[in-house]
């Protein structure tokens, strides 16, 4: 799981829309359709990496009818037949919490799975603590070692862990060396693509395969490599291909995915990349991490990493129907590969609500808590249900049907024509939902007074009546695309190294639907602009918001008029930490200017800029 700390996120005006009356009634039942032909061996998982914690800490768990069970119990009741477990390999020499996952956890939560029929697979993330694309830090005790002790550390270290499994009588059904390892992993040695396109890192990949084969002589332990980002097939392409033909690891059985709907793109990103990667490398694949979430409710201080602007990305709404009708959806597609390649999918944390102590890291919050599978009273939510429904082959199939559509609030401006959106947001009677597009009575309307108007039209496909409410303001955004809603660049000027920008629509790296993304594996530079004419004499104000990982050599929103140039230095911090900067009382007399920004980046620099503003001051 990539570890996000996320600020609340704004949909921009064009897309706003009236959410509250999608909200669940208290005792609506969850339809789960079966899937077609589902394998009985089809791997139904759940990572419970935070069980510890949680019973440590006073977590009890129910039931859904309110009956107190041992977790692991509850979920096997209810369909699934693996369990998943993270190792960190001293968790007291890192920041603690996050379930401070060592060995010897693993090792008891894995006899308790045992004893119940279910299957394990083990995460080895060789850090201390969270290991993802955006980090991967050494153990603590591998520090200062050599690249060949390194190979050696990751040898012994898995050989050892192993052996202590077998020798408990719990031996793991599947081993995954290295977590979310598209960026490689115990930087900076591992990195990928590094200076040597990954071969350092194929070094320490196969020392952790060697050690689990040699240890297992009959192959009866399955071992996986996993990525992040299980939408986007070029990086699956560029990192397998050359981890398995350039480097030459290729003796490991299946590729796992991370894919979260609402940062990894679309249902078919995945069927598209899951369906490429299992022919291409002769692998099974798991999405082995994936999670919806059942409200946009908070229960606790920490803001949480989903919300309604990642709920409408994702395509389902925040309900028990909608996480369940998710997680269907993403079985389905895996089922759906080819030769039966696609053999399973894992639920991330679904465990993990709200309990006080039992935090990402020790002294902060769960932001995790509305995408557990339980509520903030650890009652399991009907949603649990989707683990054997889906396999339920007397069910029948319910055609889901048009249940309600958004009515979106538009930014229109007195005097100007109005930009209605060309799509509004139609949810299903499963809580799945889909952009589906408007004809409006009126196309383009203009309005000579301030206030809020409404505007009829008709959901074109469904032939439903639809209203939009315009609320008319005074200011004026000159910028063209402002937001990026369309998920292009159009009206947008790219000088330079124009191939390390291009739009993108993910939730944390946009706050309405799209925004401008930039990112380059070597030194850039690029201007990003608008030219301006025919403004009227006054003072204007630009302004952008931005957020990234920082580190530019030089990153400046800029405004120029009359040969003037006027800058405001943009420093980002973090992911989804987003930011405003801006540049005001810039006076234009000649009626012309030119606004954007300037980047002068180092590799690896990564980030977005969202809602532009250029406006007359009044």
């Amino acid at each position: 799981m990539k570890k996000n700390r996320l600020q609340r996120l704004v949909l921009s005006a064009l897309v706003a829309g009236s959410l509250m009356a999608f909200q669940p009634q208290a005792d609506a039942a969850v339809q789960v359709d079966p899937i077609p032909n589902l394998s009985d061996n089809f791997m139904k998982g759940a990572d419970l990496s935070m069980v510890p914690a949680l019973e440590a800490n006073g977590a009890v768990f129910k039931d859904v009818d309110g009956t107190p069970k041992d977790v692991l119990q509850i979920f096997k009741e209810h369909g699934v037949n693996w369990v998943r477990f993270r190792i960190w390999n001293d968790p007291k020499a890192g920041p603690g919490g996050g379930g401070d996952t060592d060995e010897a956890k693993a090792l008891e939560m894995t006899k308790r799975a045992k004893a119940l029929g279910l299957k394990v697979l083990i995460d080895f993330h060789y850090s201390d603590f969270w290991a993802d694309p955006g980090k991967q830090a050494k153990p603590h005790a591998w520090e200062g070692h050599s690249k060949d002790q390194l190979v050696k550390d990751v040898y012994d270290y898995t050989a050892k862990v192993l052996k202590d499994f077998q020798a408990q009588g719990t031996q793991p059904d599947m081993i995954q060396v290295g977590n979310e390892i598209m960026n490689g992993m115990m930087w900076p040695e591992g990195k990928f693509p590094g200076d040597d396109n990954g071969k350092e890192l194929a070094r320490l990949v196969q020392a952790g395969l060697q050690a689990i084969h040699d240890n297992d002589p009959k192959h009866e332990i399955k071992t996986m490599i996993h990525l992040a980002d299980g939408g986007n097939n070029w990086i699956y392409q560029n990192f397998f291909n050359a981890l398995i033909n350039e480097n030459k690891v290729n003796d490991f059985d299946v590729i796992g995915l991370s894919y979260y709907p609402f940062w990894h793109g679309t249902l078919d990103d995945l069927s598209n990349n899951i369906n490429d990667i299992s022919k291409r490398y002769n692998k099974d694949v798991v999405v082995v991490e994936t999670a919806f979430g059942y409200t946009n409710q908070n229960f606790d201080k920490m803001a949480n990493a989903y919300g309604p602007a990642e709920e409408r990305i994702g395509g389902f709404r925040s309900t028990p129907q909608g996480q369940a009708s998710g997680l269907r959806a993403v079985m389905e597609r895996v089922s759906q590969v080819p030769n039966n390649r696609g053999i399973g999918m894992f639920y991330w944390a679904p465990d993990w609500y709200a309990v006080p102590n039992v935090g990402w890291k020790t002294g902060e919050g769960n932001e995790w808590d509305n995408l557990a599978m339980f509520d903030n009273n650890g009652r399991a939510l009907e949603s649990m249900d989707v683990w054997k429904d889906v396999s339920d082959k007397t069910a029948k199939a319910v055609t889901p049907t048009f249940k309600e559509a958004e009515v979106p609030t538009v930014i229109g401006n007195i005097g100007v024509p109005t930009k209605m959106p060309k799509t509004v947001l139609v949810t299903y009677t499963d809580d799945h939902t889909k952009e589906l597009a408007v004809t409006w009575k009126e196309a383009a309307p203009v309005y000579s007074k301030l206030g809020t108007y409404t505007v009829k039209g008709t959901i074109n496909e469904l032939k439903q009546p639809v209203e939009a409410k315009v609320k008319v303001i005074k200011k004026v955004n000159l910028f063209k695309n402002p937001g990026f809603e369309d998920v292009t660049l159009n009206g947008w000027t790219i000088e330079g190294d124009a191939s390390a920008v291009n739009p993108i629509s993910k939730a944390g790296d946009s706050q309405g639907k799209g925004s401008m993304h930039y990112w380059a594996d070597k030194a850039f530079h690029f201007k990003a602009y608008q030219k301006f004419t025919g403004l009227k004499p006054g003072k204007y104000t630009v302004r952008v918001s931005t957020q990234g990982g920082g580190g530019q050599t030089s990153y400046k929103l800029f405004l120029t008029t009359g040969g003037q140039m006027k800058t405001a230095d943009i420093k980002d911090t973090a992911w989804n930490k987003w930011n405003t900067f801006e540049i005001t009382d810039v006076e234009i007399k000649d009626g012309t200017a030119e606004a954007g920004v300037i980047m002068d980046g180092a590799p690896g620099n990564w980030g977005t800029l969202d809602n532009f503003e250029f406006f007359l001051q009044e």
